[in-house]
């Protein structure tokens, strides 16, 4: 019997500046590039054709992926219907890069969660590859609890962690639950005052 594997290691990746290899063109690569995009990635695409909602800002090879388009690259996501998705998930492996190989998670040293974002908030849920459509309904759930008033919350939290922080305090011995208690009760009251008006 094969041993259970070991729980995935969450982590936000800063991937300001960070050169990404999408392989694929179709509409699920396009999702995925906007992503990247939208976290300031520096997205390199390859794929015989690219779909028309393929965001503009990405630099399009239009030929088959070959081994090369790894070489400097920290990630690659893979979103294909060819064995372009295995070849990269190899080639990524021997280069000592991060891939994700969309529904195919054996072939994953990565996977993407389901997100809800909210300002600087963002909640990710992951199944480890196991399955990406529970993923995608406990987010649901949690944007049903969970509002942007959140975000509103982050922002103002930070502005007094720099304060405190500038007058030299330090910000661990805090009990936050009731500060943040009291923040989302005024972010939800505003919010209700602005939809009354």
């Amino acid at each position: 019997m094969d041993a259970p594997l070991p729980h995935p290691f969450p982590v936000a990746l800063d991937l300001r500046g960070v050169d990404v290899l999408v392989v694929g063109g179709g509409r699920i690569a396009a999702r995925k590039a906007r992503s990247l995009l939208d976290a300031g990635a520096v997205v390199t695409a390859v794929a015989p054709r690219f779909d028309e909602e393929f965001p503009a800002e990405a630099t399009r090879i239009t030929r088959s992926y070959e081994a090369d388009d790894i070489r400097g690259r920290m990630l690659v996501i893979s979103a294909t219907d060819d064995d372009s998705g295995a070849r990269a998930s190899l080639d990524a492996a021997a280069a000592g890069t991060w891939v994700n190989v969309a529904d195919d998670p054996e072939r994953c040293t990565c996977h993407l969660p389901a997100v809800l974002r909210h300002g600087p908030v963002t909640v990710a849920v992951s199944t480890g590859g196991a399955s990406p459509a529970l993923a995608g309904w406990i987010r649901d759930r949690i944007a049903d609890v969970i509002g942007p008033e959140v975000g509103v919350v982050a922002e103002s939290l930070a502005t007094t962690r720099a304060a405190m922080h500038a007058r030299g305090e330090s910000t661990e011995a805090i009990d936050w639950r009731p500060i943040i208690e009291a923040a989302l009760a005024q972010a939800l009251g505003e919010a209700s005052t602005a939809q009354r008006m």
